[in-house]
């Protein structure tokens, strides 16, 4: 098993007690990118992983088209709903609506480094206000009964040490929160583009591991700079779940297997060429109602990924979408460019996949 993501791991290491009934995998929410569209089409590919939306703001769930903004398909779930903001009332009141459309969670973003996000005091800036994070989380969980969860940085600026880390976690699970999913790097509030906040600062794993140990009523999710479910099973001797982010967007055939590897479920994984058939009714479904082909199959352009044929797919793709009067017959003539794959297990992608840098 490979070892490459928990280099500073010290053996030997016990497999962590599981907490309560959480999922021990999960797509991060990526603006831009976790759209309904997207997560239908990884639902394909995964039955179990658990997904999330992109951050929602609580002004936009309250005031906002949520048809358009939050709405789901039921094949999506197990289904999160990610929220931005920091007023205790408006998120409790955006956690009733969560719960209310059937989504399975709703996750506060304590991470997001972005200058919108500081200005509206809210992200990884209330890392630095514990307090009112547990004041949100509080609300919150008594206004619903699906679980609340927090998605935070290891720190914040200057305060980066685990100790601050550790005083932030335990001043919201004493408001009731038991799910932490943590991002593995600091954030820098000045200095740093949220793009440079995903890959420049050190990855600090140990520090998770030591806030599991630290912790163990608590279910702690790790998140940042993993590639491969190699390296999620490896975490998960130390945690009890992992969140991969832009590695399953670049290549999102690397969770063919995940039903298997990290959940036990014998069953054969999915072809790519099944991917490919399985979204045809689905296109024709939105298509009908008036939407575009390319804002589904643009989350499609990586699911050859590393393989023969790969450009010939995303060429193709790209330049017929937008023709008028595209359907989902472009798919099935992009995938007529796409040398054939035996309809078997997933090849191994960790190669194609090793020298791309985790975004998250």
């Amino acid at each position: 098993m490979s070892r490459s993501a928990s280099a500073t791991l010290s053996d030997p290491a016990p497999t962590p007690e599981r907490v309560g009934q959480g999922n021990p995998l999960s797509i991060a929410p990526m603006m831009d990118r976790t759209d309904r569209h997207f997560r239908y089409f990884v639902r394909q590919i995964t039955k179990q992983t658990l997904l999330y939306t992109e951050m929602i703001v609580t002004n936009a769930v309250i005031h906002g088209d949520r048809a358009k903004l939050i709405g789901f398909s039921p094949e999506e779930k197990p289904l999160a709903l990610q929220l931005g903001g920091d007023n205790p009332t408006e998120l409790a009141e955006c956690a009733r609506i969560a719960e209310g459309m059937g989504y399975d969670e709703v996750n506060l973003n304590i991470g997001c480094p972005s200058d919108r996000v500081k200005s509206g005091n809210f992200g990884a800036c209330l890392m630095l206000q514990p307090q009112r994070v547990a004041q949100a989380v509080e609300a919150m969980q008594r206004a619903v009964k699906i679980p609340v969860t927090v998605k935070h940085r290891i720190g914040v600026d200057e305060r980066d040490d685990y100790n601050d880390m550790a005083a932030f976690v335990r001043t919201v699970a004493d408001a009731g929160c038991k799910r932490f999913t943590v991002h593995a790097r600091k954030a820098w509030l000045q200095g740093l583009s949220p793009k440079e906040n995903r890959n420049v600062p050190p990855l600090r794993y140990d520090d998770v591991y030591r806030l599991k140990r630290e912790f163990p009523d608590l279910f702690v999710e790790i998140n940042g700079g993993i590639q491969t479910l190699d390296a999620a099973s490896e975490h998960l001797r130390h945690v009890d779940a992992v969140m991969i982010g832009r590695a399953a967007y670049d290549n999102p055939y690397l969770l063919a297997d995940a039903d298997r590897v990290i959940y036990g479920d014998d069953r054969e994984p999915i072809s790519r060429a099944e991917v490919v058939e399985n979204m045809l009714g689905y296109c024709d479904l939105w298509l009908a109602q008036g939407f575009k082909l390319g804002s589904i199959t643009r989350h499609m352009l990586q699911l050859f990924a590393g393989q023969p044929g790969t450009k010939a797919w995303k060429r193709y793709l790209s330049e017929h979408v937008y023709v008028p009067g595209a359907d989902a017959s472009v798919l099935k003539a992009a995938l007529g460019q796409v040398l054939p794959e035996p309809m078997s297990a997933p090849v191994d992608d960790r190669a194609a996949s090793e020298d791309r840098l985790d975004r998250n």
